[in-house]
């Protein structure tokens, strides 16, 4: 992949910070997320705040924080099996603490392993009930050999908060498109650090935008309850604002990008999705559903309904290396950051002027030569001729007036490409223009 300067600017900044993030012990509160949301706002302008632990959110209730020091278990022989200085995926995240003895019978109900992946460290949770375990290899777990182990696991429960962070980008509107993703999970690349790194890239791409039409809300939050958390402080807030959304997640695999729906399926963030699909992009849609994913399963939970979707490249069941020690950089790679930061941004460049846009000289066809907006063959880039399309006068015209004729602020620019035959990418610089020439404005809420 040959980079421009940007590109290269956006892997070392995604590149250094993995390597700071990765090896912290997060998870969904304590000092580990805490850290790592302070890593993030050295680079980016971030709000860090939080809902105390006890409160009630939605049906749910804030958990205890939850803080880890160190974590070892030893053999008979005094050989370390699990320390979690090696790996934080050692330790069943949320493990209460305990300092004991026990025999291997006794020992292997707290145990956890992956028959299937013998060389892998599973990744285990146990946020809501109070437990402890360690995580190992299969093959190691099955040479274990009898006698007493020794369990050290120095962890306390304390009340603190589950902490969320924000960030906006302001633009000519007040409606909103939000871009979040979740940081929660320890030493895990493509499950974890991808979403957030993504994120990052984004937003200092949109940033360096010469105009944005909506504003963009960042948001970054420990999954699940973090986004619940989120809405409940900022939910009605949504509501009234975002026009559109997008999780981000699982985005530094191989393969093609892939978009998850909405719940409501036909939101204008699930209709530019298709409409990529359909001028042939390398998008692979997903239907919406609740019973796996991110925290869109948050956003499109049915008292709030939001026009949130997902983006992934690799998620969920599609790589053994999911929640496991096989999720590592090598499989994640910051190359494959930078692609995902690439389209997602070109998604959002047509998300923002979708409209829907209004004609301002509706009465009868405007006069355009007088205006200097006639195409001619010196203005084909500017009216969306592409690099490698011969112009053709008349193919920009039936653009122009398509677009001046359905912008009768019922009609986006996803129903006008339709009509025109073509990508929305192909009406923008045509929309640019009318709007420079005084023949369009958008219906955005200013």
């Amino acid at each position: 992949m040959a980079y421009d300067m940007q590109q290269q600017d956006d892997h070392a900044r995604l590149d250094t910070l993995y390597d700071r993030l990765f090896p912290l012990m997060r998870s969904i509160t304590g000092d580990g997320i805490e850290q790592s949301l302070r890593i993030m706002a050295e680079a980016m302008p971030l709000d860090i705040f939080g809902v105390a632990s006890g409160t009630k959110v939605f049906d749910w209730e804030t958990p205890p924080q939850w803080n880890c020091r160190s974590a070892c278990l030893t053999g008979p022989d005094g050989a370390v099996i699990c320390d979690i200085g090696q790996s934080n995926l050692h330790l069943v995240n949320y493990s209460e603490g305990v300092d004991r003895e026990l025999t291997l019978e006794e020992l292997q109900p707290h145990l956890h392993s992956l028959p299937h992946l013998p060389d892998a460290v599973p990744y285990v949770t146990s946020y809501y009930n109070r437990a402890w375990g360690f995580c190992l290899s299969h093959n190691q777990r099955l040479a274990l050999k009898p006698g007493m182990y020794h369990v050290r696991i120095d962890a306390d429960f304390s009340s603190g908060r589950v902490p969320l962070a924000h960030t906006f980008l302001d633009g000519d509107s007040t409606r909103e498109i939000l871009i979040s993703s979740y940081l929660c999970h320890p030493s895990l690349a493509n499950n974890e650090l991808s979403g957030p790194l993504v994120l990052l890239g984004l937003y200092h791409r949109l940033k360096a935008w010469p105009r944005r039409r909506h504003r963009f809300r960042f948001v970054l939050n420990p999954e699940t309850i973090g986004s619940l958390c989120y809405l409940h402080l900022h939910g009605e807030e949504l509501m009234a604002r975002m026009d559109a959304g997008l999780v981000l997640t699982c985005l530094g695999g191989p393969g093609s990008l892939s978009y998850k729906s909405s719940r409501r399926e036909t939101a204008i963030v699930d209709r530019l999705a298709r409409h990529w699909q359909g001028q042939g992009q390398p998008l692979r849609l997903r239907a919406f559903t609740p019973t796996s994913g991110s925290d869109e399963r948050q956003y499109c939970s049915p008292g709030f309904n939001l026009p949130v979707g997902q983006f992934a490249r690799c998620a969920y069941g599609d790589y053994d290396g999911y929640h496991n020690s096989l999720d590592s950089k090598d499989f994640m790679t910051i190359e494959a950051l930078v692609q995902s930061v690439d389209e997602i941004e070109a998604f959002l460049k047509e998300l923002d002027m979708v409209g829907p846009w209004t004609n301002l000289a509706p009465y009868g066809e405007p006069q355009l030569g007088r205006r200097g907006l006639y195409p001619n063959i010196n203005s084909a880039a500017t009216w969306g001729a592409s690099s490698d399309e011969v112009f053709d006068g008349r193919k920009i015209l039936e653009r122009i007036l398509t677009v001046l004729n359905y912008s009768d602020g019922a009609h986006d620019l996803i129903a006008i490409a339709d009509k025109a035959g073509c990508a929305v990418r192909d009406v923008l610089p045509v929309v640019t223009r009318l709007e420079d020439g005084g023949l369009l404005k958008s219906t955005l809420e200013t």
